[in-house]
C-alpha cells in the first residue's frame, strides 16, 4: 500500500459513515465497527454454494460431450474454427481483442464476452436476443460471420464420427438418434459449468478480515457509494443481468432492436465484473483497453442522451479515490490465469409459494411480491413504483403481452383468462421475474 488508511479515508468522503469510520487511521473501536458494517455490506455479494436448477438434469458425459464440441471446429461451416477460438479458455474464455474475426476472416460488430457464470442468466449476448443458453449456443454457428455453419450439418457431420455418436448415445441415453437439439444442449450444460473461481474478494466475505487492504476495502466503499458502480454491478457475479445506455458513442443500438423501445437505444447487458484483469478490453464494442480508461469515460466521456440509465451516476473521483476503486476491483480477478470451479448443482426446483394478491410493485428492480396467486378470469395490475422505466411482458397461453415503455408511476393491468403457471418479466431488467399461478 502506497499511501495512509487515513488518506484514504479523507479522499471518500461521499461514502456512508460506516466505511469511513474503516477507513480511519488507527485501529480503535470505531474503525473494527466500521469494518464490520463494510463486511456486512458485501454479504449481498456472497457466492452462491450451487448452480441454479436445471431441469434438463445433464449427467457428466453430457457436460463432457459439450466440452468437447466447444473446442471442435466441425461445428464451424469451413471447418477452420471452434467456439474455442474465440471464447479462448487460457484467456478467461475471450480472445483478447477488441473485435474478433470468425470464419469470414471479417471483423465482427460487437466484442467477444467472457462467459463466466452463465447459469445465473435470464438472457443472452449483449443485446440479449436469445433467451436461453440453448439459444444462444446456436447463435454463433450459424451466424454467416461468426462460424457460419448449421447446427443440422454439424450434427450430421458429427454423426458420421462412430466414436462422437457414442458419445452422444452416452449423453442422451433415454433419446433415439442423434439431433441438432442435442448438440445444442451439451454445449449449454457445459457452459453452464463455467463457474468463477474465489478470489480474495471472496475469502473477506466468508470471513477473513486480513484478505483485503484498507485501500482495497476503501475502493469497495466507493465502488457500493459514492462511485455508484454497484447500481448495475450487484449480486455476487457483479452484474444485474439488465441492459444500460451507458453513455458510450456509436451507432450501435443494443437492445433497442429487441425492444423496439427509446428507453433501450444504445442498451447493452451490463457484463460481469469477476475475473475483470483477464477480460480486457472493455464494454460491448472493445473500444476501452484497460480499467483506468473506463473510469475515464465514466467521468468525463458519457453521451448524453435521453436513453442513458438512471442507474449511471455522474462522478468525479480524486487520484487517491481512483487508485482505491481499481485495487479494489483487481480483488475480483484470480492472481493466475483462471480455471472454472466445479460447484454441485440444484437436484429440485425451490419451492415458491404465490400470495393471493391482485397488485404487485417493481421498486429497485424487482417485483414484489416475486410470485402471486389468482384466480381465472382476475387481472393483475402491476405498478411502477421504481424510478426507472420497465418493460413489463409476458408470453404464454393467454397470449403475448407487453407494456411498452413503463415510465415510473404507471400502472399495466394483465388480464388472465385461462388457468395455468405464467412468467411475468422486464424486458429492460429480466432478473425482474415474477410467478404468476393462475388457478381454475
Amino acid at each position: 500500500m502506497n499511501r495512509s488508511a487515513k488518506a484514504l479515508y479523507a479522499a471518500a468522503l461521499g461514502c456512508a459513515a460506516a466505511a469511513a469510520a474503516l477507513l480511519a487511521f488507527g485501529a480503535g473501536d470505531a474503525s473494527r465497527a466500521g469494518d464490520d458494517a463494510l463486511w456486512a455490506q458485501a454479504q449481498a455479494f456472497r457466492r452462491p454454494d450451487a448452480l441454479p436448477y436445471d431441469p434438463d438434469l445433464p449427467n457428466t458425459q453430457r457436460i463432457a460431450l459439450g466440452e468437447a464440441l466447444f473446442r471442435d471446429t466441425r461445428l464451424s461451416g469451413p471447418g477452420t474454427i471452434s467456439c474455442a477460438t474465440c471464447h479462448d479458455p487460457s484467456l478467461a474464455f475471450t480472445d483478447g481483442v477488441p473485435l474478433g474475426r470468425g470464419a469470414a476472416g471479417k471483423p465482427l460488430a460487437r466484442h467477444t464476452p467472457a462467459l463466466w457464470n452463465l447459469a445465473w442468466g435470464e438472457s443472452y449476448f449483449w443485446d440479449g436476443r436469445a433467451d436461453t443458453l440453448e439459444q444462444q449456443a446456436r447463435g454463433p454457428i450459424e451466424h454467416p460471420l461468426e462460424m457460419a455453419g448449421s447446427v443440422a450439418e454439424a450434427t450430421a457431420r458429427l454423426g458420421a464420427d462412430a466414436e462422437m455418436a457414442a458419445r452422444f448415445r452416452q449423453a442422451f441415453p433415454r433419446e433415439r438418434g442423434m439431433t441438432a437439439d442435442q448438440l445444442v444442449r451439451a454445449l449449454a450444460s457445459y457452459e453452464r459449468t463455467l463457474v468463477s473461481p474465489r478470489t480474495r474478494f471472496d475469502k473477506w466475505v466468508a470471513g477473513d478480515a486480513a484478505a483485503l487492504s484498507p485501500e482495497e476495502k476503501a475502493g469497495f466503499a466507493l465502488f457500493t457509494g459514492k462511485a455508484g458502480c454497484s447500481n448495475c454491478h450487484s449480486g455476487w457475479a457483479f452484474s444485474d443481468r439488465a441492459y444500460h445506455d451507458i453513455g458510450l458513442p456509436g451507432d450501435d443500438w443494443g437492445r433497442f432492436g429487441q425492444l423496439g423501445l427509446g428507453a433501450a437505444d444504445h442498451a447493452f447487458k451490463t457484463p460481469s465484473l469477476r475475473e475483470l484483469t483477464w477480460t480486457a478490453p472493455y464494454m460491448h464494442d472493445g473500444s476501452l483497453h484497460t480499467l483506468e480508461r473506463v473510469l475515464d469515460h465514466y467521468e468525463n466521456g458519457i453521451v448524453e442522451r435521453p436513453s442513458v440509465s438512471a442507474d449511471l451516476p455522474r462522478i468525479h473521483l480524486s487520484a487517491d479515490e481512483r487508485d482505491a476503486l481499481l485495487a479494489f476491483l483487481d480483488t475480483l480477478s484470480s492472481e493466475t490465469p483462471p480455471v472454472p470451479t466445479p460447484l454441485e448443482r440444484l437436484r429440485e426446483q425451490p419451492a415458491v409459494v404465490g400470495e393471493a394478491v391482485l397488485r404487485v410493485t417493481q421498486k429497485d428492480k424487482q417485483f414484489s411480491p416475486l410470485a402471486v396467486r389468482i384466480r381465472e378470469g382476475e387481472t393483475l395490475t402491476v405498478v411502477n413504483d421504481d424510478r426507472r422505466t420497465h418493460n413489463v411482458r409476458m408470453d404464454g397461453s393467454d397470449g403475448a403481452f407487453d407494456t411498452g415503455a413503463q415510465e415510473p408511476g404507471q400502472s399495466a393491468e394483465i388480464h388472465f383468462r385461462h388457468s395455468g403457471s405464467y412468467r411475468v418479466y422486464c424486458g429492460i431488467h429480466p432478473a425482474m421475474q415474477l410467478a404468476v399461478e393462475v388457478m381454475p
